[in-house]
Parts: structure tokens; C-alpha cells; sequence
């Protein structure tokens, strides 16, 4: 399949998912549209990031793979309602914890951990004041696994950062915007959750979940110029 229709094949099952989660307290049977199009669009970039070719290195694609399959795991633990499965907020997050550490693991394949300090800087202080606006809304029971999610989101996003200002790449320059989305992401996600109710945040959320997850599954590709380049 054409690389342009299978990005065609994303942004429709986005959609449909998008307008689920959006329409679905109006609509009860729009609902399923969600259940069915969220976790469909992710194994569908899933695909996209496994037949993207030529790649930077096996090493990263790999990562990148297990990274996205771990955001499906998390994307189903998430919509599970509560009446079915009361810790599925807590699954979700650790799933997508592990989905960090795979990316991550893809970010610094090619690039020195930690490359600019400055960017790491920035993105540390912006979660400190995340952490502390956010902090009283949270429930006990989630203070550490939330802890630990955010350093290893805030450590992903500020090495996609770092990858991006090293390579000076196309790769660089798609994980770097990536990793900022994701983090938008999640940041809209924790304020609609434990902050305040946000005005249409399933199309907010998920619209910036999908685009980091598209964009950092089309940095696996390398540009003609970085071909015949192996950092596995």
C-alpha cells in the first residue's frame, strides 16, 4: 500500500475515533466508533512505522514498534470504563510508561543522551509547575505512578528535543515534534482530569496523541541524505 494512502487510512480512523470520544455522552452508540477506530488507529501507525522504508537503523524502528504497541496496550486500558475494569487508568499509564521508555530508547540510538542540556532545562521546569498545579487534584494512590510517569515523559520529550537539534535531520526534526505533542497530550489529558473539565478535550487529546504518534513513527525513515547511515 502507497505510503500517502496509508496516512489517508490514519487520519480516517482518527477521525471516526476523535468523533466517538467527542460525540459519544450525546450519542450513547457513537461510543463505539471510539472503541472500535482508537486502538484501530494506532496498530494502523503501527503498520505505517513497520513498512516505512529506508529506515534510520533497525534498532530505532524497533523501539519505535514496541513504543507504539505499548501506547495500543495503554489506548485500551484507557476507554475501558470503570464499571469493567477500575484500575484501568492505572494499566493505561503504566502501558504508556513503558511506551516512553521505548521511545526513549529510540531517541538516544543516535544520539548523545542529554545532548543539550538546555532543552532538558526547560522541559524539567515546565513539568515542575505542571506537577505542582496538578499535585492537589490527584489521588493519593496515584502520586508515585504519576511521579514516574512525568519524569519519563518529560526525560522522552526533552531528548526528542536534544535528537533533533543534534541530527539537524528530517528523522530529528519529526521526533523533536513528535515528543512536543505527546507532552501536550498528556498535559491536556492531566488538567481535564485532576484540574478543571476542558472544552472538547477528546478532539484536543486525541488529535495531539495521534499527530505525536504519526510523526514519531515517520521519523523511522531516513532522507536521502542520511541513507547508508547505520547509529544502530
Amino acid at each position: 500500500m502507497p505510503k500517502m494512502l496509508r496516512a489517508v487510512f490514519i487520519f480516517i480512523f482518527a477521525a471516526l475515533a476523535i468523533a466517538g470520544a467527542e460525540w459519544g455522552k450525546e450519542i450513547g452508540s457513537a461510543q463505539y466508533l471510539h472503541y472500535i477506530f482508537k486502538p484501530l488507529t494506532t496498530l494502523a501507525i503501527f503498520f505505517f512505522a513497520w513498512r516505512n522504508q529506508p529506515v534510520i537503523s533497525r534498532t530505532y524502528q524497533t523501539a519505535v514498534l514496541i513504543g507504539i504497541i505499548c501506547s495500543l496496550i495503554g489506548d485500551i486500558f484507557l476507554m475501558l470504563p470503570g464499571t469493567v475494569f477500575r484500575h484501568g487508568f492505572l494499566c493505561g499509564l503504566l502501558s504508556f510508561l513503558l511506551a516512553h521508555i521505548c521511545f526513549l530508547r529510540a531517541m538516544i540510538s543516535d544520539s548523545r543522551f542529554a545532548g543539550k542540556p538546555l532543552a532538558f532545562a526547560g522541559i524539567a521546569a515546565l513539568g515542575i509547575i505542571n506537577l505542582v498545579i496538578l499535585w492537589p487534584g490527584l489521588p493519593t494512590a496515584l502520586h508515585i505512578p504519576v511521579v514516574a510517569y512525568v519524569c519519563l515523559l518529560l526525560c522522552m520529550t526533552a531528548q526528542a528535543i536534544s535528537r533533533g537539534l543534534q541530527l539537524r535531520s528530517l528523522s530529528g526534526r519529526l521526533g523533536l515534534i513528535g515528543g512536543l505533542c505527546f507532552m501536550l497530550s498528556d498535559t491536556l489529558l492531566a488538567y481535564n482530569r485532576f484540574y478543571i473539565p476542558i472544552t472538547h478535550s477528546p478532539l484536543l487529546i486525541l488529535s495531539s496523541y495521534y499527530l505525536a504518534l504519526w510523526l514519531i513513527a515517520a521519523s523511522v525513515t531516513s532522507s536521502p541524505t542520511e541513507q547508508g547511515q547505520d547509529h544502530a
